[in-house]
C-alpha cells in the first residue's frame, strides 16, 4: 500500500522561509510527478509546483522566484522549499504523487498525502 507522508509545516512569519517535504513508502516502481497542492477553507486545491521523473519543473505564477520543488536521490520523496512568504501562502499543502506503479501490478494510480498546515502571520 502506497502512503505519502509531509512534514515540515507551521507557522512562520511574512517574509521567512519554509521546507516542505514528502516521503512515499510502499512497493513503488515508479512515481511519474510529485506535486505539491495547496488549500484555503473554501477553495479547492490548487497546484503549487510539480516536478516530473526527468526532472522538469512547474510552478504556479504566485510562487515563481520563491519556490523550488525537488526529489531526491530515490525518487520517492519530494522537497519544496519556499521563501519570501507571504500571509496569502497560508493554507494546508498536499503533497500529491500522480502516475505511481506498484511492483506486481500495471495499473497507474495517483496518491495524496494528509496534508500539513502553513500558516504566514505576523
Amino acid at each position: 500500500q502506497v502512503q505519502l507522508v509531509e512534514s515540515g509545516g507551521g507557522s512562520v512569519q511574512p517574509g521567512g522561509s519554509l521546507t516542505l517535504s514528502c516521503a512515499a513508502s510502499g512497493s513503488i516502481t515508479s512515481i511519474y510527478t510529485m506535486n505539491w497542492y495547496r488549500q484555503t477553507p473554501g477553495n479547492r486545491r490548487e497546484l503549487v509546483a510539480t516536478i516530473t521523473s526527468a526532472g522538469i519543473t512547474h510552478y504556479e505564477d504566485s510562487v515563481k522566484g520563491r519556490a523550488t520543488i525537488s526529489r531526491g536521490d530515490s525518487a520517492k520523496t519530494v522537497v519544496l522549499q519556499m521563501s519570501s512568504l507571504k500571509p496569502e501562502d497560508t493554507g494546508v499543502y498536499y503533497c500529491h504523487a500522480g502516475g505511481v506503479e506498484v511492483v506486481g501490478s500495471r495499473a497507474v494510480a495517483d496518491y495524496w498525502g494528509q496534508g500539513t498546515q502553513v500558516t504566514v502571520s505576523s
